[in-house]
C-alpha cells in the first residue's frame, strides 16, 4: 500500500512539473492574442481598426507556420534526448521571445522595426509551442497509470487553458488599473514582462522534474526520433493531422478569438467580451479531467464523435446567436455551450494521439504531423474569420468551422479506439474501414 501511495505521489508530482511549464508557456502565447487590440496600433498606423487586427493575427498566424519546424526539432530532443530535455528547450524559446515583446519598439520609434521584433518573437514562441505541444502530451501521458491516461493527459488542456486564464485575468486587472489610453502607450507591455518572469520560474523547475519511466524504459532504434523512423508510421502520422483539423478550428474559434468576436462583431464592451471569456474559460478548464476521466471508462472515440457532432451541426446557429448577443449573460450562456462541446476534443486529443506511436518516435509523431495540421487549421483561424468579417461574408467563417468538424467527423467514426493499448508495445492500429472492436488489453509494466 505504501508503495503504491509513494508511485501514486510521483505521477502526480511529474504531472505537476509538466502542467505548470504547458501553463506558462500557454500564457505567454495566448496574451498576445488577448492584448492585441491594444497594441495593434502601436506596430501597424492603419486607421481602420479591423486592418489592424488582420496585420496582429497575421503576425500570429505566421507563429503558426513555424510550428512544424519546432515540432521537428523538439520531437527529435525529444525522443532522442528525453522528454525533459525538450519540455526544457521549449520553455527556455518562450522565455526569450516573451522578452522581446516587452521591449518592442514601436512604429513611431522605429517605423516597422518593431513589427519586425514583433515577428521574430513571434517565430521563437512558434518553435517553442511547436514542441511544447507534443513534449507536454507525450510526458504526460506516460506519466500516468495505464488506466488514468485519459485523466492525466487532460491536464495538457487544464493548463493551457489555466494559462489563458491568467492572460484575461491580467487584461481585467490592467482595464480597471489604468486607463484605456494607458493601455495602449505602454500597458499592454505588462503582460509579456509578467510571461518573461513566470518562464524563467519554470525554467528552473523542469530541470529538477523527472524523465518518464516508459521512455527510461525503452530500448529503441538508433534512428529513433528522426523522420525516416517517423515515415515508418505514415498512416498515424496522417491520422493525426485529420484528428486534429477540426478539433484545433473549433477551439481557436471559441477561445482567442471569441473576445474580438464578441467586442467586434456583437458589439459588446471590451471589459464585458473579456470577462465572458474568463468565466467562459474557467469552466472550460474544470470540464477537462472529467471528460479525460470519463474517456478512461468509455473509451476516446465517443468522446471524440460527440465533439464532432456538435460542432458540425451546431457552430453556424451559435455564431449566427453569438453576433447577435448584446449583455453577458446570453453571451456567457451560448460561450459555454461551444465550449462543452469542444471538451469532447480537448480533454482526450493528447492521449489519443501519444497513444498510436511506440516510445522511440512519439514526441516526433505527435509533434510534426499536429503542428502542421496546427499551422494551416488552427492559427489561421482568426485570419480567416476576419478574412470574412472584411469581406462582408462573416457568416461564411462559420460554414468554415463547421466543414472542417465534418471532415474529423468522418475520421472518428471509421478509427480504432486506442484506450487499451500497451505504451511500450507499439503503435496502434491507424485508419480501418469501419469502427470494429477495440484492440485487446495488453499489460503495461508498473
Amino acid at each position: 500500500m505504501e508503495r503504491q501511495h509513494g508511485r501514486s505521489r510521483q505521477q502526480w508530482k511529474k504531472i505537476g512539473a509538466g502542467s505548470a511549464g504547458n501553463m506558462v508557456e500557454w500564457f505567454d502565447w495566448f496574451v498576445y492574442a488577448s492584448f492585441a487590440p491594444y497594441f495593434a496600433s502601436a506596430f501597424f498606423p492603419e486607421d481602420d481598426a479591423t486592418a489592424r487586427l488582420m496585420n496582429t493575427a497575421g503576425i500570429f498566424a505566421v507563429g503558426f507556420f513555424l510550428r512544424p519546424v519546432g515540432g521537428w526539432l523538439l520531437g527529435r530532443v525529444g525522443d532522442r534526448r528525453g522528454r525533459k530535455a525538450a519540455l526544457t528547450l521549449t520553455v527556455s524559446l518562450m522565455s526569450a521571445s516573451a522578452v522581446l515583446i516587452a521591449v518592442a519598439p514601436t512604429y513611431g520609434v522605429a517605423g516597422y522595426g518593431g513589427a519586425a521584433v514583433l515577428l521574430l518573437a513571434r517565430l521563437l514562441q512558434g518553435l517553442s509551442v511547436g514542441g511544447e505541444y507534443a513534449a507536454s502530451a507525450t510526458y504526460l501521458t506516460e506519466a500516468a497509470a495505464p488506466h488514468r491516461r485519459g485523466f492525466a493527459s487532460s491536464f495538457q488542456y487544464v493548463s493551457m487553458t489555466l494559462g489563458q486564464i491568467l492572460g484575461l485575468a491580467l487584461l481585467l486587472l490592467l482595464q480597471h488599473a489604468l486607463s484605456d489610453a494607458a493601455l495602449h502607450a505602454w500597458g499592454w507591455r505588462v503582460p509579456f514582462a509578467v510571461g518573461a518572469l513566470g518562464a524563467g520560474v519554470v525554467l528552473w523547475l523542469r530541470r529538477t522534474m523527472l524523465e518518464t519511466e516508459v521512455y527510461e524504459a525503452d530500448a529503441a532504434p538508433a534512428d529513433r526520433g528522426t523522420v525516416r523512423a517517423l515515415l515508418r508510421h505514415k498512416r498515424e502520422a496522417l491520422l493525426v493531422v485529420a484528428l486534429t483539423m477540426g478539433g484545433t478550428v473549433a477551439y481557436y474559434t471559441y477561445t482567442t478569438y471569441l473576445t474580438k468576436y464578441l467586442a467586434n462583431t456583437a458589439g459588446l464592451p471590451k471589459r464585458t467580451a473579456t470577462l465572458v471569456s474568463l468565466v467562459a474559460l474557467l469552466v472550460f478548464a474544470a470540464l477537462q479531467p472529467l471528460a479525460g476521466a470519463l474517456s478512461d471508462r468509455v473509451g476516446r472515440r465517443p468522446l471524440l464523435i460527440t465533439f464532432a457532432l456538435g460542432s458540425t451541426f451546431l457552430t453556424v446557429p451559435l455564431l449566427t446567436l453569438l453576433a447577435h448577443a448584446k449583455s453577458f449573460w446570453p453571451a456567457l450562456g451560448l460561450s459555454l455551450v461551444a465550449l462543452v462541446v469542444v471538451t469532447g476534443y480537448t480533454s482526450v486529443n493528447a492521449c489519443v494521439k501519444a497513444e498510436l506511436f511506440p516510445t522511440g518516435v512519439r514526441a516526433l509523431g505527435v509533434a510534426l504531423p499536429y503542428a502542421l495540421a496546427n499551422a494551416a487549421f488552427g492559427g489561421t483561424a482568426e485570419y480567416v474569420a476576419l478574412w470574412f468579417k472584411n469581406a462582408g461574408a462573416e457568416s461564411g467563417f462559420a460554414w468554415y468551422v463547421a466543414g472542417c468538424a465534418a471532415v474529423s467527423l468522418v475520421v472518428y467514426v471509421s478509427m480504432r479506439e486506442t484506450r487499451d493499448l500497451d505504451l511500450t508495445g507499439g503503435a496502434a492500429p491507424a485508419h480501418v474501414p469501419g469502427p470494429g472492436p477495440a484492440p485487446e488489453p495488453r499489460t503495461e509494466p508498473a
